[in-house]
């Protein structure tokens, strides 16, 4: 469905015109991905790409259908950026869905957790409100989300070695 980005382990491409669609598996059980997923201190570990060059201020969320979430980019909080939104539904280690409030072409996100013999599918789906939303995104995201995923692969791996 047009345009798709692979780097071998994680798959974005475009699921219609106003939707986008991460798919990836990783090595760990769905417990330990949705805890990366919903835990700030986790979360905040591997969402950033290490590339950037801002870095992630601050981290709140409230994992509960209902609840809400932010997260403020930047150097110092004068010159941050702040992303937020509230969660529709979670259903623990199974689904997530949240709003992007920050600006009027913001997505609805949903992430999917499926167990595949002790690893995880996870699916992520953006649906934006237009074909133009999206195509703003797109670019940034092709390079950014493997980059995230790659660095919640190594987060993972150390949260295995934990357990």
């Amino acid at each position: 469905m047009g345009h798709r980005v692979s780097d071998g382990r994680t798959a974005v491409e475009r699921g219609s015109e106003r939707e986008l669609v991460v798919t990836r598996t990783f090595d760990a059980p769905v417990r330990l991905v949705w805890d990366a997923w919903t835990k700030p201190d986790l979360f905040k570990l591997w969402w950033t790409p290490k590339s950037s060059p801002v870095p992630l201020l601050s981290c709140e969320m409230d994992v509960r259908t209902g609840g809400g979430y932010r997260l403020a980019f930047g150097h110092d909080v004068a010159s941050s950026r702040a992303f937020f939104g509230k969660y529709l539904d979670v259903t623990p280690r199974s689904r997530l869905v949240w709003t992007n409030d920050e600006g009027a072409d913001g997505a609805v996100t949903t992430v999917t957790f499926e167990d595949r013999d002790g690893r995880t599918l996870l699916i992520m789906r953006e649906l934006y409100p237009s074909k133009e939303a999206l195509d703003a995104s797109f670019v940034g995201m092709e390079d950014a989300t493997p980059e995230q995923f790659a660095q919640l692969d190594d987060l993972l791996v150390t949260l295995g070695l934990r357990m």
